[in-house]
């Protein structure tokens, strides 16, 4: 049986037979022509004898310029980047294997081979790996940490004539105001100096065991990750701090930043190599807020909790007390260590850093007696921080 044919047209391409070849060529025509013709205005706006232009003599660097370069070649050799390596056991292959913890960057301390950095850059690491500016990877020993200060100290066993220690500043005399240099290793990318003024002073951060570390310097020179540990220079060069944080909600430089000051890593690291490990001697007492003792007309540090079995605990130091009546009762107001006069919890922190676990003090009180208050010396022998 036959189907009958359609009575419609047959199904063709869009574009088929004569018209289709005819519309292409027009295309590839038009296309070639479009080309040749842009090719020919091109050519047109060449310039054959086209030649570099004549450099321009800069002249001198000013003087700030020449300053800075010069702070940073004479600082530059003393700044390493530190890498920080764990180690995990593959259990396939029963073999250690190297796994990178963190990085940051720290300087030369002294002619002995001594690296100071920050104890949260070597902290999860068991073996450091340090580099200078120019030169191999060399293996380091840890020497010690202080966490209590976010303070740490390698060792390198390299020829005391490769070493360039930094020379060491003050931090006690600083102004808001002077110019600060910070150099490092930021995100591992090559040495990197960045400049800036210190924006404050007397900062209070928190280190890496809790505890807070006091008269931090501020600054608005770039710190970002892996600057940790590396110095902050005054415009003579010298070490004024240790870059150790910065504030921000995204993790990167915001304009300001922290470093720990040079006068307390001038105390802190010679007992790193004393001692090894260091731990922060005090009272075992919780100040209140400052407010309290100027609204009772008093001024000195709150005793606002004593911890038990603590030295102050010891010693009878008492805490205050809340009242139904009166709100908050205050018992014993330090007003002095060893002769320091104490004006609040900030002046408590700073007199008891340099004092070491066993250092016997004496505290000076004002405490509520029968006849109204009075001042009286309480003999009080220090512990570490976190002991009883």
């Amino acid at each position: 049986m036959t189907l009958p044919r359609s009575t419609g047209p047959a199904d063709e391409p869009a574009f088929s037979g004569l018209f289709s070849r005819s519309f292409l060529t027009i295309v590839l025509v038009s296309l070639a022509l479009a080309w040749g013709a842009r090719q020919l205005f091109s050519r047109s706006r060449l310039e054959p004898d086209a030649r570099s232009r004549t450099v321009v003599a800069r002249g001198d660097l000013a003087a700030d310029e020449r300053a800075t370069v010069e702070l940073f070649d004479a600082a530059s050799p003393a700044v390493v980047y530190i890498e920080s390596v764990g180690t995990q056991r593959d259990l396939f292959q029963r073999q250690a294997q190297d796994i990178p913890e963190g990085s940051g960057s720290g300087f030369v301390w002294d002619g002995e081979g001594h690296v100071v950095t920050n104890y949260h850059v070597v902290r999860e690491g068991q073996k450091y790996l340090v580099s200078f500016r120019e030169g191999p990877r060399l293996q380091a020993e840890l020497v010690g940490v202080a966490p209590d200060f976010d303070l740490a100290v390698l060792r390198l066993d390299v020829p005391a004539q490769s070493l360039h220690p930094l020379p060491v500043g003050k931090s006690s005399d600083l102004r808001v105001g002077q110019k600060a240099f910070a150099i490092g290793y930021p995100f591992g990318l090559e040495q990197t100096l960045t400049t800036g003024v210190i924006s404050g002073l007397n900062r209070h951060i928190l280190s890496q065991s809790k505890l807070g570390i006091h008269g931090v310097i501020q600054t608005d020179a770039a710190i970002n990750p892996g600057n940790s540990g590396g110095p902050l220079l005054d415009s003579a060069g010298r070490l004024i701090g240790i870059n150790t944080a910065i504030a921000t909600p995204t993790g990167a430089n915001s304009g300001v930043g922290f470093a720990v000051p040079v006068d307390t890593v001038n105390r802190i690291v010679p007992r790193i190599l004393r001692e090894g490990m260091v731990e922060r001697a005090g009272l075992g007492i919780t100040p209140g807020d400052d407010y309290l003792a100027r609204d009772a007309g008093l001024e000195g540090a709150v005793v606002r909790a004593v911890d038990l079995g603590t030295p102050a605990s010891r010693a009878g130091l008492e805490g205050a007390v809340v009242t139904d009546e009166r709100g908050v009762e205050l018992r014993d107001v330090i007003v002095s260590i060893d002769e320091q006069l104490i004006r609040g919890a900030e002046d408590l922190y700073q007199a008891l850093e340099p004092y070491r676990a066993g250092d016997e003090i004496v505290v000076r009180v004002s405490r509520v007696g029968k006849g109204g208050r009075r001042v009286e010396e309480v003999p009080v022998r220090l512990a570490a921080l976190g002991r009883r």
